[in-house]
């Protein structure tokens, strides 16, 4: 049976690189990459003699398998981060998994978890929106979930999509909704902006960025109690019309998160 390593690499400073990645790649059979020149550097600097081959989101389809099939002990690294998150990594472990090989996923760099921290956002809750569509109902259905979104949620953004970007998630979110944006993690110049969503549209707007950005958005503001209130009391009229109603339709308000006593009001307010 095949063995399939994926081998995060350094976002940025080569020295996040880890023991353990740089012992994976020497043991494997060949190193899968995205781009065989770039990932070449990165071999060369930590003294790994492997052979590459090149395994992108273009090829993946038609060379995935016979990648595996040739190569038993098949390590894949991207041109930074942890393979499998927004890259054609996810596609080759499906490939793997589907003809029996076991998959091992090695602890490493990734840009999204770094750029939440210093967001100084909420983070019991995120949701990772890989890269927005750019364009369309997709788009737009993105943005508004984003607006609607009771967690924060992070996601990458193309440098120069950046500031388009930002002016949409003020228009569905509101200029006053807290962000961030880092770049260049891990690098020399790393920076991260933090604001509200007004205020950085601004900062970057007419603005040419450079390097790898990621965006953090904070999660929608919880309603007010009254607002609460009106809306249980309108799931309340809506399962009474329903035909809910005594203890069936207290519970269900209680499992939609309404208090007891506000639950057990609004029932007899319905009948």
């Amino acid at each position: 049976m095949g063995k399939l390593v994926l081998v995060p690499t350094p976002i940025g400073n080569l020295q996040d690189m880890t023991l353990r990645a740089i012992e994976a790649l020497k043991a494997a059979d060949a190193v899968a990459a995205e781009d065989t020149r770039h990932s070449r550097k990165l071999l060369d600097h930590y003294g790994i003699d492997r052979k590459l081959v090149r395994l992108d989101a273009h090829t993946m389809r038609e060379r995935g398998e016979g990648v595996l099939d040739e190569f038993p002990n098949l390590a894949f690294i991207t041109d930074a981060g942890t393979p499998g998150i927004s890259d054609p990594g996810a596609e080759l472990v499906a490939l793997a998994l589907r003809r029996g090989y076991s998959v091992e996923a090695l602890p490493g760099p990734t840009a999204f978890v770094p750029a939440l921290v210093l967001s100084g956002l909420p983070l019991a809750r995120f949701t990772f929106e890989g890269f927005l569509p750019r364009k369309g109902r997709a788009r737009s259905e993105r943005l508004r979930a984003i607006a609607a979104a009771a967690a924060t949620t992070v996601f990458y953004e193309s440098p120069h999509r950046l500031a388009a970007t930002l002016d949409d998630l003020t228009q569905v979110c509101g200029d006053g909704r807290p962000a961030s944006v880092s770049r260049e993690l891990s690098k020399r110049f790393e920076t991260t902006y933090r604001g509200t969503l007004g205020e950085l549209t601004q900062t970057f707007a007419g603005v040419e960025v450079k390097g790898e950005v990621v965006v953090v958005v904070a999660p929608a503001p919880l309603p007010s109690s009254d607002e609460r209130e009106r809306d249980f009391a309108h799931e309340a009229r809506t399962l009474a019309a329903d035909g809910a109603s005594g203890k069936e339709l207290r519970r269900a308000l209680m499992a939609l998160g309404a208090p007891r006593n506000l639950a057990y009001r609004l029932a007899l307010e319905a009948e």
